[in-house]
């Protein structure tokens, strides 16, 4: 059959194609709570922005800084060290000091080896948190470490507080890892290495929320984790774990790395995830570049619930990447100049502006795509390329409403964006 006998023959429609692949998960709901100001995680709530610290704790000013700036990047959760007495004494006074400052964030404490003592100890220390991260492989071994993970949930019981159990592979529970080799040696046909790694992950989570439930924990106040380094593994591991319990997930990549190796790594495992209805909070574990902020992992996080079109955290920028019909970086530098002014009014446009969040802007480099784009977005800017008029045209609400000429371009644009924002955000707009 030549190639017009196929093109006659081929279907031309294969009836309408989806909007979006169906989410298949529905996990608990519970609440993180602080206070007044509750957060509801899993179940029909969206899916939660978590970040976490690199303080230290004990500089109780330092910290709840750090939280605060976490926070107002997007940040809705936020997980604090508690390693030693000196810490989990300063736990309440950052709890103070964010109550201070208007910072309702729920804080997570983060526990290894002795919480069951530090949170006996500090009353106070564990009344201040909203959550405890427990991580099963390093609570004690046997009989010892049962009573230590006991100790630690009757606590959270006794204050209303959600937990965490989180697994991650590289401080497994040797002594279940140890006990899931010798089964596995004895199948007919053993699992790979890989796959009983997977199961003792699992299976540390899972057993470990059975105990919590037997001791008197709500359901509804347990999330789960299993932390893997590699996104194959990672995905592999929660979609088995998905599959076996409906407990509200936290997914991260851990160890993910530095700069673009940690952003796209992330972004990869947690969308495809994300995308089958797996995962109820989420956190980017990005090791900072010299000199970068800590909130750099809260706007990745936040970038890629935006991108899923699961939120909307800031207003969208949608700029061109520059060819040869582009004359400048003019462009490059607008688009730029906008999205960090969107991004850094939003802690003041969050209350002033209601639904700003959903703003859409387009900077364009030239005439190809540069209307089309701009009259998709809510308003857009075409600036000239080679060759063409040295004329702007301004797009507002898919209509073509001015041209603008002459070096004051970008403040001019940039007066117009602020301009919409309080007519169609603003209270009575």
């Amino acid at each position: 059959m030549d190639a017009k006998a196929q093109a006659e023959a081929a279907p031309t429609s294969c009836g309408p194609i989806p909007l979006s692949i169906p989410l298949a998960r529905r996990s608990r709901q519970g609440v993180v709570a602080w206070g007044n100001h509750r957060v509801t995680v899993g179940g029909d709530a969206p899916v939660r922005v978590q970040s976490m610290t690199n303080t230290d704790t004990a500089d109780a000013v330092g910290t709840a800084i750090q939280v605060k700036e976490l926070a107002l990047a997007g940040s809705e959760l936020v997980r604090i060290t508690v390693n030693n007495d000196e810490a989990a004494q300063a736990v309440p006074y950052i709890r103070e000091q964010l109550d201070r400052m208007g910072v309702n964030v729920p804080l997570i404490g983060d526990f290894h080896y002795n919480g069951h003592r530090l949170l006996t100890d500090h009353p106070a220390c564990a009344e201040a948190l909203s959550k405890y991260r427990i991580n099963p492989g390093n609570v004690g071994r046997g009989d010892k470490g049962d009573r230590q993970f006991a100790q630690m949930v009757e606590i959270a019981a006794r204050h209303d507080k959600a937990i965490r159990i989180g697994v991650n592979w590289g401080s497994l529970d040797q002594d279940l890892l140890a006990r899931l080799m010798d089964q596995n040696a004895a199948r007919s046909e053993p699992w790979e290495a890989k796959q009983v790694m997977y199961e003792a992950l699992i299976t540390s989570a899972l057993e470990s929320a059975r105990k919590a439930e037997e001791i008197g924990l709500n359901g509804d106040n347990i999330m789960l984790s299993c932390k893997v380094s590699s996104v194959q593994d990672l995905i592999a591991v929660y979609q088995a774990l998905a599959q076996r319990c409906d407990y509200a997930l936290h997914l991260g990549l851990t160890e993910a790395g530095m700069g673009t190796k940690g952003a796209v790594a992330s972004a990869v495992a947690l969308s495809v995830l994300l995308q089958q209805g797996i995962g109820d909070t989420i956190r980017v574990s990005l090791t900072p570049q010299p000199g970068e902020a800590r909130t750099q992992e809260v706007v990745i996080a936040s970038e890629i619930l935006q991108a899923l079109g699961m939120r909307a955290f800031v207003p969208s920028v949608t700029a061109c990447p520059g060819c040869g019909r582009t004359t400048s970086t003019t462009f490059q530098e607008l688009a730029k100049q906008i999205d960090d002014y969107l991004r850094s009014s939003m802690p003041v446009w969050r209350a002033r502006y209601p639904g700003v969040e959903n703003l859409k802007v387009a900077v364009m480099g030239c005439i190809v795509n540069g209307p089309g784009e701009s009259k998709h977005a809510d308003i857009g800017i075409s600036l000239p390329g080679t060759g063409e008029a040295p004329a702007a045209p301004i797009f507002i609400d898919g209509q073509k409403a001015m041209t603008l000429r002459g070096p004051a371009i970008a403040q001019e644009f940039q007066q117009i964006v602020e301009n919409y924002i309080e007519k169609k955000f603003g209270v009575g707009g």
